[in-house]
């Protein structure tokens, strides 16, 4: 039987490149997701950073921001509370350590694991994530919207699903 990495990320044991298809990002979060089905733990580990990722795009990750993730990441990945923190807090510094190099990384590999209703539920979140402040900042939606495009969302879907946020968008307020 093959390790633990092996089996989580699909690999056979005499791959050579281990990185090819995994970031380090999705790799750190999963090892500590080791009681989900690798699968599972890679999906949650790809979808709490790009969580992280619209949460840091005005470059700081507000205590409303953090508390909205730990319950979305809870929800998506049926976690404990405790496990939800520690997702979230992974996400967070990966983030900010990795975010710059490897946002678009983690999201084409969210693109190619996710199914369609699970890249719509991320959109939604990243959303919910956004407005958990009361107020999407243009900054937020933009990169919300750079998202949808690496999952390969349409524009009208995206359109259809930012509007159920129309009262929180900043561009729209008075």
């Amino acid at each position: 039987m093959g390790s633990f990495f092996s089996r989580l990320f699909g690999h056979d044991d005499s791959a050579t490149d281990r990185t090819t298809s995994d970031t380090e990002t999705v790799r750190r979060i999963s090892r500590e997701l080791d009681r989900l089905d690798p699968d599972e733990a890679r999906f949650l580990a790809a979808f709490a950073f790009v969580l992280a990722r619209v949460a840091h795009a005005d470059l700081e990750i507000s205590e409303d921001e953090s508390r909205r993730m730990e319950e979305v990441v809870r929800d998506v990945g049926g976690l404990s509370e405790a496990q939800a923190v520690l997702v979230v807090q992974i996400a967070k510094a990966q983030q900010l350590l990795k975010g710059g190099t490897e946002n678009y990384l983690v999201t084409r590999e969210l693109d190619r694991i996710a199914t369609r209703e699970q890249k719509e539920r991320l959109l939604r979140c990243l959303f919910e994530i956004s407005a958990a402040d009361e107020s999407i900042s243009l900054v937020e939606e933009n990169e919300v919207r750079l998202i949808a495009g690496e999952l390969k969302i349409e524009h009208r879907e995206f359109s259809a699903i930012r509007s159920k946020y129309n009262e929180q968008r900043s561009i729209l307020k008075r």
